[in-house]
């Protein structure tokens, strides 16, 4: 199968990085801080959804500001004890590509995405975070707006997810996607393409864009 782009758009948490040993630290001492019960806390989908529409689903709309400060302030903190780490075949499949033919599209802030990115070396020329949009994943705004910023029709665009959030945010941009079963099983992934992570794939470009295959 080979997929035919004149963008790649990728998540960050669980598509290119790892982090979610800092996430589950960081979000349990939030949730006690917050006196959250743990039945409370496991009733709201975390992964892939920014921590604004998190806190506002747990927490009294007075409180929601100061809460979203205080769990991006603990994320940024942990990012150096370790807990963030390169997911397989995302150096060699990021540095097939060209810089403006690629973005991050992520849910965290863009404090936070910096903080992450940059401990694994990576620097996206294009950076579509939570900060920048007015509606979250699942809805399109953060992958139109990555294309419109790349100049690039949504529908030549490919998105790379591991997220429900983000396949379904994704395919309402009338985008290509491919989902990385990195945080969920592959049976649980709606998407044009599964695999279990970037090292299955190879990038290849042309002068029509990047051509994206399965290994061999």
């Amino acid at each position: 199968m080979k997929i035919h782009a004149h963008a790649l758009l990728f998540d960050n948490d669980g598509t290119l990085v790892s982090s979610l040993a800092s996430v589950d630290r960081c979000w349990t001492r939030w949730a006690t801080e917050y006196g959250l019960t743990a039945e409370a806390f496991a009733r709201v989908e975390l992964h892939g959804r920014p921590a604004a529409e998190i806190a506002a689903d747990l927490l009294p709309a007075d409180v929601v500001p100061e809460a979203v400060a205080r769990i991006e302030d603990l994320e940024v903190e942990d990012v150096p004890n370790g807990g963030v780490h390169l997911l397989p075949g995302t150096r060699a499949f990021l540095d097939a590509l060209p810089a403006e033919r690629w973005a991050v599209v992520t849910s965290a802030t863009r404090r936070l995405a910096e903080a992450r990115l940059d401990a694994v070396g990576i620097l996206p020329k294009t950076l579509v975070a939570a900060d920048d949009v007015t509606r979250g994943k699942p809805d399109p705004e953060p992958y139109l707006l990555a294309a419109r910023t790349l100049g690039v029709d949504p529908a030549r665009c490919v998105v790379f997810e591991d997220a429900l959030a983000g396949l379904a945010a994704g395919r309402a941009a009338g985008m290509t996607t491919v989902a990385l079963a990195t945080t969920h099983q592959a049976d649980e992934l709606q998407a044009d393409l599964v695999v279990e992570n970037l090292s299955a794939l190879s990038a290849l470009v042309t002068g029509q864009g990047v051509e994206i295959s399965l290994r061999g």
